[in-house]
């Protein structure tokens, strides 16, 4: 075997392959290489503008999230505005806020507020607050006052209930 066919023979390792010289085969990997990392480049590219675009929907989501709410609340700031013209009667004035108020509130019902039950009920850490107790003949650590409404939007306390419990004499 002379020199020719040792290198021919070292160079064939896929059955495949037809016998390549050392330089060609070495450009071909060099244009492979350009190729990924031609193809890396745009993916990299792509996935960067994808997430500005995201990033960007999501500044839009959350820019205008209060539209609906803040529509609901046109009505209300009507009828507030219709109630302040009419204060000269007293009686009027108090009857006119007292159904702005039912209406926010059903709104805010619709939009899934609920209050959360305090007086006679058992102190619960993760629906009230606190601030106050005495000293009672009731069972300990029963809501006695409640000083400010707690609510839940849906199933989860936005405002915890503001509360005197009881203690043990």
């Amino acid at each position: 075997m002379n020199k020719k066919e040792k290198t021919k023979k070292t160079v064939e390792k896929h059955p495949e392959e037809k016998t390549i010289e050392p330089t060609e085969k070495i450009q071909k990997l060099e244009e492979e290489k350009k190729e990924l990392i031609n193809t890396l480049q745009r993916l990299q590219a792509e996935f960067e503008n994808y997430k500005k675009r995201t990033e960007n929907e999501c500044a839009d989501v959350r820019k205008y999230a209060e539209e609906e709410l803040i529509k609901s609340l046109l009505s209300i700031l009507d009828n507030f505005e219709l109630a302040l013209k009419n204060k000269e009667c007293k009686e009027e004035f108090t009857k006119g806020v007292e159904l702005i108020y039912s209406q926010l509130f059903q709104m805010l019902e619709d939009c899934g507020l609920k209050p959360i039950k305090c007086e006679g009920e058992k102190f619960n850490p993760y629906m009230h607050e606190a601030l106050l107790s005495e000293k009672t003949d009731q069972e300990e650590n029963t809501v006695l006052e409640e000083l400010q409404k707690g609510y839940k939007l849906h199933d989860k306390v936005i405002r915890h209930a503001k509360v005197k419990v009881s203690k043990k004499k």
